[in-house]
């Protein structure tokens, strides 16, 4: 049986995947709406369900620390692992609006985050300003959308448009979205299955399998999407993922709690400022040239494996713990900085150079 949900599993995520990006594709196109729109809010807040189920979930039983730990843990993995891989499989396009709107709104939400829990908790009321935000979020990209589709409707021709199967395709992007809310819990379930057998402990398993598990949609959206050449829907869809599970996911989950969600001073030092530090790296990497390169990619995913690893030998206090930090923080850490750094500036100077005579 466990064999049987492990294939299910990998099938509706695969499946599920292809129909929601089509479906939403083809709806956006209907609609005049952009798919980077879809990506930042339909197909985000879908994959995103996992998530708010957990957190709530969690808040409900008393386990309110899980819910802060879903919401960073999905976040740094969204970036680092899933922009990482999809832009490796195929370079990402990112659009300006990300660059000048949606990803300076991530980043200061991260930032948000960690002003909030410095008194170590999350409060309802904190909640309440974080579901404000999260309308006045999706009301701001309304009028996105209708100020870019009264743009295209003044400079598109006369021709007729292609005819949209509404119905078939609303109805394929709510399965699609039930297949990767079931077949990521069942891909996991058998995943945490097999390692018990296996004789890998539970840390392990709740620091690798779980941790990605509910970000699982997201991954196989991504790639599909970057797979058929919807890049704005891959891209938009990591970006408005993590906006959601900032605004709605911790919101919701802080307001349901009974006192609050605790911060430990663990998150507040490493899990919060990495997720700003990631969120901040987007910026520089995002504005070279309008793409993700495949080789950013790989510096993405390369940063995630070792934040994985760094939590594996935290977590078991291993004798390799003080070196590995050595080598990440005097030769990774500044070396990738300056690297982005010295793209960021020649990138920076190029209209310049280009204008001088």
């Amino acid at each position: 049986m466990t064999i049987l949900f492990f294939i299910l599993g990998l099938v509706f995520l695969i499946v599920g995947a292809e129909i929601l990006v089509s479906g939403a594709s083809k709806i956006a196109a209907g609609l005049g709406i952009t798919p980077l729109i879809i990506g930042l809010t339909v197909v985000a807040f879908g994959t995103s369900s996992p998530e708010l189920a957990v957190s709530i979930k969690s808040s409900i039983a008393g386990q309110a620390d899980i819910a802060l730990g879903n919401v960073l843990g999905s976040n740094i993995f969204n970036i680092l692992f899933i922009l990482g891989l999809s832009s490796i499989i195929a370079p990402l396009f990112v659009s300006k609006q990300l660059i000048r709107f949606d990803v300076p709104i991530m980043v200061l939400l991260s930032v948000a985050v960690l002003l909030i829990s410095l008194d170590q908790v999350i409060s309802g009321l904190d909640g309440w300003f974080m579901i404000i935000g999260l309308v006045v979020y999706l009301g701001t990209l309304a009028y996105f959308s209708l100020r870019k589709k009264k743009q295209s409707t003044l400079t598109e021709s006369l021709d007729e448009p292609e005819e949209v199967k509404w119905g078939l395709n609303i109805i394929f992007v709510t399965a699609g979205l039930l297949m990767l809310i079931f077949g990521s819990r069942w891909l996991v379930n058998s995943a945490v299955t097999f390692a018990e057998q296996l004789g890998i402990s539970e840390l392990i398993i709740g620091l690798t399998i779980v941790a990605a598990g509910t970000s699982m949609p997201e991954v196989v959206t991504s790639i599909i999407a970057a797979i058929r050449g919807e890049r704005d829907i891959a891209v938009g869809n990591v970006v408005g993922s993590n906006i959601f599970n900032i605004l709605a996911v911790l919101g919701i989950s802080s307001v349901l709690a009974p006192a609050g969600l605790p911060v430990s001073e663990a998150a507040i030092g490493l899990e919060i400022p990495l997720l700003i530090a990631v969120s901040v790296a987007c910026l520089p990497i995002f504005f070279t040239g309008g793409t993700i390169d495949r080789w950013e990619g790989a510096l993405f995913l390369g940063y995630y494996i070792a934040y994985t690893l760094y939590l594996i030998l935290n977590a078991a206090q291993h004798d390799l713990l003080p070196a590995f930090n050595y080598v990440m923080f005097y030769f990774v850490v500044p070396i990738t900085v300056i690297t982005i750094g010295v793209i960021f500036f020649q990138e920076f100077k190029k209209p310049t150079d280009q204008a001088s005579p």
